[in-house]
């Protein structure tokens, strides 16, 4: 699904990235600084939305609600280290938001994030540029089959390791829960997807 080579450039790029500086820069108010914050790491932020939200519309506005929030907030980020995971907590809380209000709108054809009612078709894990392409049908119906099986913290911590490339420690900061209970969720997702999909040892690597 998710290749290690894909990761590992990704985790390349972000290692030669100077967040860290950039970070304690904008928190001492360089705005040039915080824009190039904004210009690396908002692709990934939008790719993690639209996965969720299937709208290209909606995914460009919540993105900017999540930039607009870091920048006002960014002065009360203890760690600078951790901007990334902090990045990716404020945007799974806004789709959280973003849903919940959407339900009070219509009562069907909606997507829940809510603990006890949450949804996610397969097609949310496409990204824009991947339509029609990588995505063939019937992969895609077995991975939404699958899905519908996971519990609604299981599907996200197995959307924020594989679809958004997120570490367990990155996870672990953006769902404010310890690293062993991402670890809990994410084997269990994994046992379930096993179990219906075959073999899926190539995504345990690296957890």
């Amino acid at each position: 699904m998710v290749s290690n080579r894909a990761e590992s450039d990704e985790r390349s790029k972000n290692s030669t990235f100077p967040a860290i500086e950039l970070v304690e820069k904008a928190q001492a108010g360089d705005q040039t600084a915080f824009h190039r914050l904004v210009d690396h790491f908002q692709p990934e932020i939008y790719r993690m939305i639209y996965y969720r939200s299937r709208s290209k519309m909606d995914a460009e506005d919540l993105t900017q609600d999540v930039m607009l929030k870091a920048y006002k907030n960014i002065g009360r980020l203890k760690s600078p280290e951790v901007f990334r995971s902090w990045l990716y907590r404020i945007a799974v809380n806004r789709v959280r938001d973003y849903y919940r209000k959407k339900q009070f709108r219509s009562m069907f054809g909606m997507v829940s994030m809510d603990e006890d009612s949450y949804h996610e078709s397969a097609e949310m894990a496409v990204a824009p540029e991947a339509e029609g392409g990588i995505a063939r049908k019937d992969f895609w119906r077995q991975i939404e089959q699958m899905l519908t099986s996971f519990s609604r913290m299981e599907k996200e911590v197995f959307l924020l390791r594989f679809f958004d490339q997120l570490t367990i420690k990155e996870i672990s900061a953006a769902l404010k829960k310890n690293e062993s209970t991402i670890k809990t969720h994410l084997y269990r997702a994994l046992r379930k997807a096993k179990a219906m999909a075959g073999d899926l040892d190539g995504l345990m690597e690296g957890i």
